[in-house]
């Protein structure tokens, strides 16, 4: 590698000195650790196409995109997809931590994403998400909505591809990771596909369904395995029960108030036409819940930290305390739970009052 003129410098003077092979190796380390991958993009168009598509595996991605289906198509969609990325992202994220295989050594891969690196590779969980999202929607919107079941399938198969490809592109996982992901998400849609029905039934007329729609998550965010070093897989499976719990409990409570934004007439309906106009009242809709959301979530976030770090006495500025996991996974389950129920209780109803519904 072409080191800079300092870096020469400095292996010159520690040459003149003592053991200055150990030194050597120790400063080649620290070079090796702190400098950033190099390489150069030939395709820009397809460099930002796979960027993108990595991005549909965020957090600001699920926060923004998936409830839309919610605003502007149809609830149950939205239930449907919500229920089932949770189950899955969860399942994921465990086999990670159980099985911990690692992701591919940089070199000889580029890793374009730093944030997640110290988490384990198999199975790919944006490979997983991205099945079980795409084929969700696809299995599910027959019975809604009317269209071609060979475009459906072409647009859930490129989607899935495209996420799936993503995470090879920035070096995150390997071919093996992503099968991996891909097959396990299959799975699980095939064996839960028959009960799909009769959890919707439990989901929206049982009364037991809030409790165990909040209960079972926060149960499973607290047994979650302990790796015995700090990682993002603990907090971002709290965050995704969170969100999974509130819409789950949401969704019956919802229920009780009466529908709001439902295909009309009878089932499967004609896809909704893309006129000016409807794309104008989906962009209102848009940016209403997506300021609904965002700002629930920072307010919930903000007082349950303050709430957290005085009950734990813990400094304010003391950022590094939110990896506890008494603090780490109180904060954002609340916070998600948060988001989830606003989403699924209340967000449409501000819509019928602003008469955007």
């Amino acid at each position: 590698q072409r080191l800079p003129p300092c870096s020469v410098m400095m292996i010159w003077s520690l040459s003149q000195t003592p053991h200055y092979h150990l030194l050597l190796t120790i400063l080649c380390l620290c070079l090796q650790g702190c400098s950033r991958p190099r390489y150069e993009v030939r395709n820009w168009p397809l460099h930002f196409l796979f960027l993108f598509s990595a991005g549909m595996g965020h957090e600001i991605f699920y926060i923004t995109c998936l409830p839309c289906i919610h605003w502007n198509l149809d609830p149950f969609l939205c239930r449907r997809l919500v229920n089932m990325w949770t189950m899955v992202m969860y399942i994921g994220q465990l086999m990670k931590d159980l099985l911990k295989l690692p992701r591919p050594p940089s070199p000889p891969v580029v890793k374009l994403e730093t944030r997640v690196d110290v988490e384990y590779g198999l199975p790919s969980t944006h490979a997983m998400a991205a099945t079980a999202i795409s084929f969700t929607v696809l299995l599910s919107a027959q019975s809604r909505f009317q269209f071609p079941f060979q475009v459906g399938l072409m647009v859930a198969v490129t989607m899935s591809s495209l996420v799936s490809l993503s995470r090879l592109y920035t070096g995150m996982h390997s071919v093996l990771d992503v099968i991996s992901g891909v097959l396990l998400s299959a799975v699980l849609i095939l064996l839960t596909y028959p009960y799909w029905e009769a959890i919707d039934q439990f989901q929206l007329s049982s009364p037991l369904s809030p409790a165990v729609g909040l209960m079972l998550p926060l149960f499973l965010s607290y047994t979650y395995p302990d790796l015995g070093h700090y990682s993002t897989t603990r907090g971002d499976t709290t965050t995704i029960l969170g969100a999974g719990g509130g819409c789950f409990a949401g969704y019956w409570v919802s229920e009780r108030l009466g529908p709001t934004i439902e295909p009309g007439g009878p089932l499967p309906a004609p896809l909704p036409t893309l006129t000016l106009h409807a794309l104008a009242w989906g962009a209102a809709r848009f940016l209403v819940g997506v300021l609904a959301l965002v700002g629930t979530r920072q307010v919930v976030k903000t007082l349950s930290l303050r709430v957290l770090y005085a009950w734990y006495k813990v400094p304010r500025n003391d950022s590094s305390a939110r990896r506890r996991k008494e603090i780490e996974v109180p904060y954002k389950f609340v916070t998600y739970t948060a988001v989830g129920l606003v989403n699924s209780i209340l967000v449409n109803r501000i819509f019928v009052l602003l008469g955007l519904s």
